[in-house]
């Protein structure tokens, strides 16, 4: 796992400090004074994931040799002069849902051939780069990130850095358990029905969902529309560090936005006085364990403490889990209508009915749940015609067993109720950690913005953040 030639020498930071600790902008600073190196960095997160990954099973794919070549050259670049941005140098992940080159993307599915090139970096793997981030593998995900639970046939079971008992979340849960563990600093993950936010509320982790088309996407995801490119990372400001380098256009995506004007760090720390924000507690229709509930609406008082103007609203929503799953249920069964049909017995047998139930869904159906998405769209946009902001619960529940599919005879778990919604309407939204249960378990808070309102949901989380810091689990012994 570690480079025999390269050794951890931290005595330039301070004695006995673990690199592996820091956030990216430390890194970064570090590496501009200095006083640390990225081949330490590197060494420190390798010797961090030999010690701590056997126990929460977060990575898919470990590449040592070729993070300390870039590291490496990294370092190179810093004593030059010539670093190529914030990010250089930094240790980085990706979920095993983003193409990068020379690495196999099996999503987490034996569906997947894996004897194939793999020959194309997808748009964030390719900015990474370009901004000399050091990537040291893929993590974990749910099988083509269909489930909440952080559990593939591939890769079996990820479990959370807080309970080995229980489910990191899916489906980015080897992203949300390697973030909270500190298994490096930035993490490029996915989030189609709460891929993100789940696993940052379970893992006690920063998940953030940008508007739909912020951070390009290719290859195209089976989800289409409800797909998003994603930051998981254990601080806001990393998160808006990292978004600064992937939320960026590529030709390869047409549904790509234009490139932000702003900075994401400039207006991070402005606060939220003043802002009128919403907290709905149920959103309508979920029921919410009280547990929960009380960690939430203690994190909500939080933003009137630091002058938001905040009124808990009683939405008249039904549940619009009809309507995502119609589109789910289609998008998989094009996905398995991609694969030759000997592979497709290959795929968990739950996921395979999916399939099934895709493809009895016909057209007028189909296009009828489109329209009651661009209703569902609509409501949401004329909520914040009088709101800055919107706060929920991301889970309506805590992590739930790791086990939970061998309980129950089924995998089929449904995201949370608080998270699909939004990816129906495309807007940003990001899990916080806001607290823990009596059994030590993390509850999120889920900030949501109108569309393209990105830094605002940021400077917000982070200024939940400065308040109530994010406690981090214990290291697995």
């Amino acid at each position: 796992m570690t480079h025999p030639s390269q050794a951890v020498s931290v005595e330039r930071v301070a004695p006995g400090a673990d690199l592996a600790l820091s956030t990216a902008a430390e890194l970064g600073a570090l590496f501009a004074a200095g006083k640390a190196s990225p081949v330490e960095a590197l060494a420190a997160v390798l010797k961090r994931i030999e010690r701590l990954d056997r126990h929460v099973n977060a990575f898919a794919l470990l590449d040592a040799e070729r993070a300390y070549a870039d590291a490496r050259a990294s370092e190179a670049r810093w004593a030059r002069g010539e670093a190529l941005g914030a990010i250089d140098g930094v240790p980085t992940a990706l979920k095993d849902l983003i193409a990068a080159k020379d690495w196999p993307t099996l999503r987490g599915s034996r569906v997947v051939d894996p004897d194939q090139p793999w020959e194309e970096d997808s748009p964030a793997t390719a900015r990474l780069r370009e901004g000399g981030a050091v990537l040291i593998g893929k993590t974990t995900t749910a099988e083509f990130g269909w489930t909440a639970l952080a559990d593939s046939p591939l890769t079996g079971i990820t479990r959370n850095p807080w309970d080995l008992t229980r489910t990191a979340g899916g489906s980015s849960g080897g992203s949300a358990a390697a973030a909270a563990l500190s298994l490096a600093p930035l993490h490029v993950a996915t989030d189609g029905g709460g891929s993100t936010r789940l696993p940052a509320s379970n893992s006690g982790a920063f998940g953030f969902k940008p508007t739909f088309g912020r951070a390009a996407g290719y290859p195209s995801a089976h989800t289409g529309t409800l797909f998003h490119i994603t930051p998981l990372t254990r601080t806001v400001g990393d998160a808006a560090l990292l978004l600064g380098v992937i939320g960026r256009p590529d030709p390869r995506d047409w549904h790509a936005l234009p490139a932000a004007p702003e900075n994401w760090l400039s207006d991070l720390d402005g606060g939220v006085r003043g802002l009128r924000i919403a907290f709905s507690p149920d959103l309508g229709y979920a029921d919410v364990e009280p547990e929960v509930a009380t960690a939430v609406a203690s994190a909500v008082r939080t933003f009137s403490d630091l002058g938001a103007k905040v009124e808990q609203i009683d939405l008249d929503l039904d549940d619009p889990l009809p309507i995502y799953r119609m589109l789910a249920d289609a998008a998989v069964a094009r996905l398995f209508a991609n694969f030759p049909e000997q592979r497709r017995g290959l795929a968990d047998p739950d996921f395979q009915k999916v399939a099934e139930r895709g493809r009895e869904i016909d057209a007028v159906a189909y296009l009828g749940a489109v329209e009651a998405r661009e209703a569902l769209g609509r409501r949401f946009a004329l909520l914040h015609e009088r709101f800055d902001l919107l706060l929920t619960p991301t889970t309506a529940v805590p992590a739930i067993a790791a086990d939970h599919a061998a309980i129950t005879g089924s995998r089929g778990v449904t995201p949370s109720p608080f998270t699909y919604p939004f990816n129906l309407t495309q807007q940003p939204a990001a899990s916080v950690p806001a607290g823990l249960t009596r059994a030590g378990l993390p509850v999120g808070l889920q900030i949501i913005g109108p569309k393209y309102a990105d830094a605002r949901v940021l400077r917000a989380a982070r200024a939940f953040e400065s308040v109530r810091p994010f406690a981090r689990p214990r290291d697995p012994a």
